[in-house]
């Protein structure tokens, strides 16, 4: 299995210094990231730790989740998930992700709610970046449109 790759290069300390994020496996991009845009509510054209963390998960999400639909005998026809990732202090000094909260809206043939929201959460279980956050609270809102 492969390896993907990014890379930041950051100047400057934590409060005044900048940085910019390079997908370099995929080369689609290069991103702005600041720590005081990084702790805002307004981003102002700024990405973050969180916001990538929440691209990786409402993608890996959809991908282990449209197979846990087909393994229980559906198709997906739609899946629509947004995953949010929440930064706060940690009580032990710093700041932590205190919550992934992963929304998913879909449109599915051969299952029933019973049969969806099983496969909704062994998604959840079985998605590598749920796995790799593990000790991170992962909380799941799923539904039939």
């Amino acid at each position: 299995m492969p390896t993907r790759t990014a890379r930041t290069a950051w100047n400057g300390d934590l409060q005044n210094g900048s940085g910019q994020v390079e997908l370099t496996s995929s080369g689609v991009g290069t991103y702005d990231v600041s720590f005081p845009k990084r702790a805002a509510d307004d981003a102002d054209g700024t990405t973050s730790p969180e916001e990538l963390i929440a691209a990786a998960h409402s993608a890996c999400y959809s991908m282990a989740l449209s197979a846990e639909i087909g393994r229980a005998g559906g198709t997906p026809q739609s899946l629509d998930v947004t995953a949010a990732v929440t930064l706060a202090p940690d009580p032990a000094g710093g700041f932590r992700i205190s919550e992934i909260a992963l929304t998913v809206r879909a449109e599915v043939e051969g299952l029933d709610a019973d049969g969806f929201k099983s496969a909704a959460q062994a998604a959840k279980d079985g998605c590598p970046v749920s796995k790799a956050l593990t000790g991170t609270t992962i909380t799941l809102d799923a539904a039939f449109e």
